[in-house]
């Protein structure tokens, strides 16, 4: 067995992963606050060179890696998707267009060995992009999707801030919608006149799986920015309560999401995310009638998965 280190650097979380190979078992992890965002600025006010800092900080969390696991860590290769190849990163990597191999062995990726002050050897991925969209990070997590490979076009869907919808076809990524369906949804109930008819619930009881599912019909059918004022009024006139509102409001913005897709004849519909959303987009599925092959993967064993492909082509000799 051997092993290797997986990074998923974001905007705003940083997280390491040991995962044993092949296997692909994680054996520790640890995550923190330290998004690119804030490493970013971190930098530019101690005025310090770039590419050191950043190696610095994942330095430090291999550290606590190493204590979290037992294990001595040194040698051992690192993996990095996400944010860290983008302009805020630790190095801007172009991004590589569309059509993408399903092995991610087309994928631009930049190999940089050992050295006295980083002792692990390194590959940092790079994202993808179409003529007018793009995503990085999620790449990784795409190769890693338990998709078989047909001539018909499949569907990844990864919710999120930016939910991203990847058309697999042949074994290739083929095209890329991102739909900003998580930071409107914050906005929306944080930041707007919304926010005083809603109530922020992580419960998915019944009733309000109901209210969700009315939101999904209705943001699927109706003019969005009409639509959405329907919260306000909802509690206006007093008909449902601010909880409830609050799962009607995010079933209209997955609705409108999904209004894409009700009527195109995708083979299979694979969900790669964490369980939160596997009841919400299974309810909203349900609600559309929306009826082709639907399955879930934990978007973890999805990014380790796609990384292990960057270990195998780079350091597994």
């Amino acid at each position: 067995m051997a092993n290797f280190i997986s990074c998923d650097w974001g905007t705003s979380a940083f997280r390491l992963r040991l995962v044993e190979y092949p296997s692909l078992t994680i054996l520790a992890g640890i995550s923190s606050d330290e998004g690119i965002a804030r490493t970013y600025e971190l930098m530019q006010k101690g005025n310090s060179e770039r590419y050191p800092f950043y190696q610095a900080i994942i330095a430090k969390g291999i550290e606590k890696l190493a204590a979290e696991s037992d294990m001595l860590l040194t040698g051992i290769p690192l993996i990095i998707s996400g944010m860290a190849s983008s302009s805020l990163g630790m190095m801007e990597l172009e991004y590589k267009m569309l059509p993408v191999k399903m092995d991610g062995s087309d994928l631009l990726v930049h190999i940089d060995g050992q050295s006295a002050d980083f002792k692990h050897p390194m590959a940092l991925v790079s994202g993808v992009k179409s003529s007018n969209d793009a995503m990085r990070g999620e790449e990784s997590l795409v190769i890693g999707s338990d998709l078989e490979k047909t001539g018909n076009e499949q569907l990844v869907i990864l919710p999120g801030t930016h939910c991203k919808h990847v058309i697999i076809k042949n074994g290739l990524i083929t095209g890329i919608k991102t739909y900003m369906t998580g930071e409107l949804f914050e906005l929306l109930v944080s930041k707007s006149i919304l926010s005083k008819s809603v109530k922020t619930s992580d419960r998915f009881s019944a009733n309000n799986q109901l209210w969700f599912e009315k939101g999904v019909q209705e943001g699927a059918e109706n003019n969005f920015l009409n639509a959405i004022f329907h919260v306000r009024t909802k509690r206006l006139f007093n008909d449902i309560s601010e909880e409830e509102n609050f799962h009607f409001l995010s079933g209209l913005v997955i609705g409108t999401e999904l209004n894409d897709i009700k009527h195109k004849p995708y083979e299979k519909i694979f969900l790669i995310s964490d369980a939160r959303f596997l009841s919400l987009y299974s309810a909203a599925f349900h609600s559309l009638n929306i009826h082709q092959p639907f399955n879930y993967q934990e978007a973890e064993l999805a990014l380790v998965k796609g990384q292990s492909f960057i270990y195998e082509k780079y350091f597994s000799n």
